[in-house]
């Protein structure tokens, strides 16, 4: 399983965004309240603003790579702003390329398919997963 390394997830997003709307929306309802009514509008243009910024992240939070080697198959399922992508290999045909992508990323391709992973992973370690994967993938002892 490669993931994303994100320290809040969308659910705890969702209280953040709440507990600021509720500051923000308080302190502009207590400015209408004394006659300075554009703080209220300029307060729902930000608060518009951020809940965007947020819902941004919050659907990519939960991205991963998962790779499923077992004996017959090499099973690869790419999750990305909640499109699910499963891609399957015969582990005897598939080539992994490292060079083969400009960003970096371990390709592995066989059978027609293509696909890219390692996305959140340094370029070290994507050296090291290339490596495990073609030791599993020639009957090594490598766990992916």
């Amino acid at each position: 399983m490669l993931r994303r390394n994100c320290s809040v997830t969308p659910r705890q997003l969702g209280y953040i965004y709440a507990a600021l709307c509720c500051a923000s929306l308080g302190v502009a309802l207590l400015c209408t309240w004394q006659g300075a009514w554009l703080v209220l509008v300029f307060s729902v243009l930000e608060l518009s603003a951020v809940g965007a910024a947020f819902l941004i992240y919050a659907r990519h939070a939960t991205d991963a790579d998962y790779l499923i080697l077992t004996p017959g198959s090499l099973v690869v399922e790419v999750v990305q702003g909640g499109v699910r992508k499963k891609f399957k290999f015969d582990p005897r045909e598939t080539r992994i390329d490292t060079t083969g992508s400009q960003r970096g990323l371990v390709v592995l391709e066989g059978g027609g398919a293509k696909v890219e992973v390692g996305r959140f992973l340094t370029q070290w370690k994507r050296r090291e997963l290339a490596q495990q994967l073609r030791l599993a993938l020639t009957g090594g002892s490598a766990v992916v």
